[in-house]
């Protein structure tokens, strides 16, 4: 059974997430805006979304590019989950797991440490 919860509720709990980033690398973030949205078009069943150039493959060129995004997809989330302590751990996992794309970090090797 979803999890309902508010917007600002969900919101939150995604800036928490952000939160348990560590100091170090969160000052290596640059250029990302995290979203919040209900879906994804293409595919609804997608919790997150990683979407812009890795860190890794950042050049001389990448000056003066929009920012990189990362989506979290409410709706999303609340339908895989059955608590709010449930769904404090997906955000979580979600958000971890996009922000490593940006780093670079590629799926098989999230799925190895767990953030898959």
């Amino acid at each position: 059974m979803a999890v309902s919860m508010t917007p600002d509720r969900f919101e939150e709990l995604v800036g928490d997430a952000l939160d348990l980033i560590p100091p170090r690398l969160a000052a290596a973030i640059d250029n990302v805006v995290v979203l919040v949205d209900d879906r994804n078009d293409e595919d609804p069943y997608l919790l997150g979304l990683y979407h812009g150039i890795a860190l890794t493959e950042r050049d001389s060129h990448y000056g003066g590019s929009l920012p990189d995004t990362i989506t979290v997809y409410r709706d999303a989330l609340l339908e895989i989950c059955s608590s709010e302590e449930e769904v404090v751990h997906e955000v979580a996992v979600t958000v971890i797991h996009e922000v490593a794309h940006y780093f670079g970090i590629e799926e098989d090797r999230l799925h190895e440490l767990g953030w898959g």
